[in-house]
């Protein structure tokens, strides 16, 4: 499965970023998806996971309220809405993929076996 994030960029505190991310090699509805960040020095931390299905989903709670995680099926195309940013959100934003036949989404990074490159978000004061 390969992995893709696209989207990334610079932005001022208050506005709002589109990540996307496709991913090739396998039946795309067939695997929970998730969104990663990882900021310098620290550990790789979840902001949002989704079902294959898209019913269910969950968030970290920096992100609660902020961000919404959704997906495309038919354009095997994973979306992360990120609105209000705030500079604490500037990082590298990993998408990450499991294949996964059930309704479950993850919370560890350790529950995911592919991963794409990442995409940088910055967000200015």
């Amino acid at each position: 499965v390969q992995v893709a994030e696209s989207g990334g960029g610079f932005v001022q505190a208050g506005e709002s970023l589109r990540l996307s991310c496709t991913a090739s090699g396998m039946t795309f509805d067939d695997l929970t998806m998730g969104w990663f960040r990882q900021a310098p020095g620290k550990g790789r931390g979840l902001d949002s996971s989704e079902s294959r299905s898209g019913s269910n989903s969950l968030y970290g709670e920096s992100v609660e309220g902020r961000f919404s995680i959704s997906r495309d099926n038919a354009k095997s195309t994973l979306y992360l809405q990120m609105n209000s940013l705030v500079p604490e959100d500037t990082a590298m934003y990993y998408c990450a993929a499991v294949k996964n036949l059930g309704p479950w989404c993850y919370k560890s990074s350790y529950e995911y076996d592919y991963w794409g490159q990442g995409a940088q978000v910055t967000v200015s004061s």
